[in-house]
């Protein structure tokens, strides 16, 4: 019989989720049966109705394909990544030493990083490398800038540190594209999911690595100086990545039940 052809099927093909069907009023309803026991006394008392028309057989076939086709596509939990999710923490700036990931190993983090949630495919953002060569420049221009907008010393130094310290960084630029269908503030959205995907790559490899900004990096002067930003553009974060030091101590977190709430209806 057609229902038991497929219960048999899918028995050897799912160890762990096996499908059945129920008829309700107007509609066919899939639910799991999790052992082999469950699917042969169902198979048994569910007989195939005689009144089933072949068009309707063939689409509660199509349904419980699709549905088994969705289970087995599923993946294995991932105990590891989820560890990982569940501890990273960012390793400040100021207390990253060489070496750095050289080009090789930093594109293999690039890639990782590119794979973000991008509505539409418009990929709204670049990578500028900050190589170890090219932060003395930087810091000077930090402090051209500071000068032209009055900033105070204390700004300045601290706005320079940044680049004088660092071994390596990179600038994430949103660089906006136009579309009728993808509003900017989603285009926004996904040049910061790249720089968490950035930051968290390098967590992973084994590197330490901050994500940062300043004063300095919303300044449309310096960044067309230094970054060579277009009209339009802006840099979303400075992902700096060396070899960690000291490790930090773990900080607070935010109570998960004061920033949740459950809509059921």
């Amino acid at each position: 019989m057609w229902h038991s052809t497929i219960w048999s099927t899918t028995a050897q093909a799912l160890c762990r989720s096996i499908f059945r069907w129920t008829r309700g009023d107007s509609s066919l309803k899939l639910s799991v049966l999790t052992t082999p026991d469950q699917v042969g006394s169902f198979s048994q008392s569910h007989p195939t109705p005689a009144t089933h028309h072949p068009l309707e057989i063939k689409l509660l076939y199509n349904k419980v394909g699709f549905a088994m086709k969705k289970v087995l596509d599923m993946p294995d939990r991932n105990d590891a990544a989820l560890d990982f999710l569940m501890t990273r923490r960012s390793r400040p700036a100021k207390t990253l030493v060489a070496p750095a990931p050289d080009r090789e190993q930093l594109t293999e983090l690039l890639t990782a990083a590119a794979r973000t949630p991008d509505h539409g495919m418009l990929v709204p953002f670049r990578f500028v490398i900050l190589e170890k060569s090219a932060m003395p420049r930087l810091a000077d221009l930090v402090t051209k800038a500071g000068t032209r907008l009055n900033k105070s010393a204390e700004d300045i130094t601290k706005g320079r540190t940044q680049f004088e310290q660092s071994q390596l960084a990179v600038a994430v630029v949103e660089s906006q594209k136009q579309s009728a269908k993808v509003p900017a503030i989603e285009q926004t959205y996904t040049a910061g999911a790249v720089c968490l995907s950035l930051l968290n790559a390098a967590l992973a490899a084994g590197w330490g690595a901050n994500w940062l900004s300043g004063w300095a990096s919303h300044d449309a002067g310096f960044c067309a100086e230094a970054f060579d930003l277009k009209e339009g553009e802006r840099i979303a974060g400075l992902i700096h990545i060396a070899t960690e030091g000291p490790r930090p101590a773990e900080r607070p977190r935010p109570a998960l039940d004061t920033i949740t709430r459950w809509v059921s209806e």
